[in-house]
């Protein structure tokens, strides 16, 4: 048997899954809310804490702010998530259902309309007459082709609104609970929890350039300087509101 057949025959006993790549989990709508809910219950509590404690406040009052930040935000991140996949996935049911209707009420120009899609793409004119009459030989599958191709959505893979508001919920807990932890373990200078904050802006950066093409330090760096940028603000407000009451 020469290399090719041999190579044949190896590619013919494996399975479709063990052949090429593989791919990261981000299916669910998990992800996008818990990078969204980390980063911003780092920004918003560090901020926060800034803001507190550049108005003069003492680590009671800075403790006492950031608990109340923590837990009003999670709350408005999980039942935004919660309402707004919520409301994306009623709206691609509308639109599944008005193209579910003309699927049935004008099959030949939907599968017309489909061979120009496919002709778009590169496909010969034969080709794509043979894969669009195929297609529409199912109905169920017309309908997710269809949706795929014009909407770019799959109506069988649309995200959970309790995983997203779960997944936000407790992440933008965990970044929230960073830049209190100083104080909470009985530091009382307002650098230490500026400094965790940090820490934790570099470090959520980094971990979540496993789902980008950036270097791990360079989306560290990038996540710590819009930190920065909003700690600086709420620091100055802070401080003009505690002398201006002084």
């Amino acid at each position: 048997m020469d290399n090719y057949s041999q190579s044949v025959t190896n590619v013919e006993k494996v399975g479709p899954a063990e052949i090429g790549h593989t791919h990261a989990d981000v299916s669910g709508g998990w992800l996008r809310p818990a990078v969204f809910g980390a980063m911003d219950g780092l920004v918003t509590n560090i901020a926060l804490v800034a803001g507190v404690g550049g108005a003069g406040a003492g680590s009671r009052v800075i403790v006492l702010s950031g608990i109340a930040g923590l837990v009003a935000g999670a709350f408005s991140m999980a039942l935004g998530e919660y309402t707004s996949v919520g409301t994306q996935n009623s709206a691609i049911d509308v639109e599944a259902a008005a193209e579910r209707a003309e699927l049935a009420s004008n099959p030949e120009a939907e599968q017309a309309e489909l061979i120009e899609m496919y002709r778009e793409m590169g496909l010969s004119q034969e080709t794509a007459e043979l894969v669009a009459e195929e297609v529409h030989a199912s109905p169920e599958l017309a309908l997710r082709v269809h949706l795929t191709q014009e909407l770019g959505v799959n109506p069988d893979e649309q995200p959970s609104p309790a995983v997203a508001a779960v997944s936000s919920f407790i992440c933008f807990s965990i970044g929230a609970i960073i830049p209190l932890l100083p104080f909470l373990l009985g530091f009382e200078v307002l650098w230490g929890g500026l400094a965790a904050g940090a820490i934790g802006l570099f470090v959520a950066g980094a971990v979540v350039a496993r789902f980008s093409p950036r270097t791990w330090w360079l989306n560290g760096l990038r996540q710590l300087f819009f930190g920065a940028v909003a700690t600086a603000a709420t620091y100055g407000v802070g401080a003009l509101i505690g002398v201006a009451t002084h």
